[in-house]
């Protein structure tokens, strides 16, 4: 209850930098196992990027994969049957093959129309050519690189260099970890699934620039006074964490409901492939910029050149926990000397009485002022 409430009042006091070195070789684990399974097993790509032949058809509930493989005659063509509700007595079989099958469409169509038996009309076709396919492929390689390089540059002009490349580990991490959960998975990526990658990315970033912001304020406030950076960036992530994780549950409820709701009990398989990118990767937005986005900032920080200020507070920082009182980490400001010369003046217009000449007040002197003369002494005789 203590955390929930100091996290509900943003007042939370965690001390992220043991979380961070078990959380950098979680995410080293994750990494190669995404990397294993995209060489081994790779991603199933739509006919969008890789160019054939899609028919679909509905079918009879009984209808199974086996028969509609039987059916079309292709070995290598890739067999769906995708249920509907429960009640629904009509599957809708789906059948994709490569570019090479192409010329038997006519085939495939009647065949599928006698399995359903339905007329050929009824049977939906959509062929995509090897060419466009693979200008496709090109157009969103082509999309991620140039999000990456706007990014990188305004990152680096808007925060720090540093905080740029951060932010970049973060979104890598977690375009990989998405591709490997769909190779994982076996759903299709189509074009909807880039659209829903970029997305990612634009939320990672989004999540990872709230961190470093607070991180730029707190460098010059006096919150950085005392501490090095990596204590800096810990206390930043603290004051940011309730916002992040109000943010990702917004997010992350509708999304969820699309996946489940649409995806599921509605049958729309192309939504739940998209639904599917999106939970994913809004997840790992958040958990690359608390656990992942940070540390690295954190790591740079404490690897760049020392400046007379970053080593007094480092000093203060280390007396601090020696018990020794720390020294002052800004210089003493020169005092005013006005002061100190008025003070000397006066004492110089003292006379040996002690009576100061300075309290003496003096006639003023131009045409309206009167004169004084001053009266002579005189002579006692003895």
């Amino acid at each position: 209850m203590g955390i929930a409430r100091d996290l509900y009042r943003g007042t939370t006091n965690i001390d992220f930098r043991p979380l961070w070195r078990q959380s950098i070789r979680i995410s080293a684990a994750l990494l190669v196992i995404s990397t294993i399974s995209l060489v081994v097993r790779g991603v199933d790509l739509s006919i969008d990027f890789e160019g054939g032949g899609k028919w679909e058809v509905s079918v009879p509930a009984d209808v199974t994969v086996s028969d509609g493989r039987d059916a079309v005659g292709i070995e290598d063509a890739r067999v769906q049957v995708l249920g509907g509700s429960d009640s629904s007595e009509l599957n809708l079989l789906r059948v994709q093959s490569s570019t090479a099958e192409f010329a038997d469409s006519a085939r495939v169509v009647a065949a599928l129309a006698e399995l359903a038996g339905v007329t050929p009309d009824e049977v939906l076709v959509d062929t995509v050519g090897p060419t466009w396919g693979s200008q496709i492929t090109g157009k969103a390689v082509r999309a991620l690189v140039l999000f990456f390089i706007v990014v990188a540059a305004y990152l680096a002009s808007r925060l720090e260099w540093r905080m740029s490349v951060g932010a970049l580990i973060a979104v890598i991490h977690d375009l990989a970890l998405t591709a490997g959960v769909y190779s994982l998975v076996g759903f299709e990526v189509s074009p909807a699934t880039v659209i829903a990658l970029l997305t990612i990315m634009g939320y990672s970033i989004y999540d990872t620039v709230v961190v470093y912001d607070k991180v730029l304020e707190n460098q010059a406030s006096p919150v950085a006074d005392g501490i090095d950076h990596t204590e800096l960036i810990n206390r930043s992530m603290n004051q940011v964490l309730m916002r992040s994780i109000n943010t990702t549950i917004t997010t992350v409820l509708p999304v969820l409901s699309m996946l489940v709701v649409g995806g599921v009990f509605l049958g729309g398989d192309s939504l739940q492939g998209f639904a599917l990118a999106l939970f994913v990767g809004l997840i790992l937005g958040t958990y690359s910029s608390i656990f992942l986005a940070a540390p690295a900032l954190a790591w740079l920080k404490e690897r760049e050149p020392e400046t007379d200020e970053y080593r007094r507070r480092r000093r203060r920082a280390a007396e601090s926990v020696d018990g020794t009182p720390p020294e002052p980490i800004h210089q003493a400001e020169p005092k005013d000397t006005t002061e100190a010369s008025e003070k000397g003046a006066v004492k110089e217009k003292t006379g040996s009485g002690g009576v100061s000449k300075a309290n003496i007040s003096v006639p003023e002197t131009g045409a309206g002022a009167p004169i004084i003369v001053p009266k002579g002494r005189k002579n006692r005789r003895r």
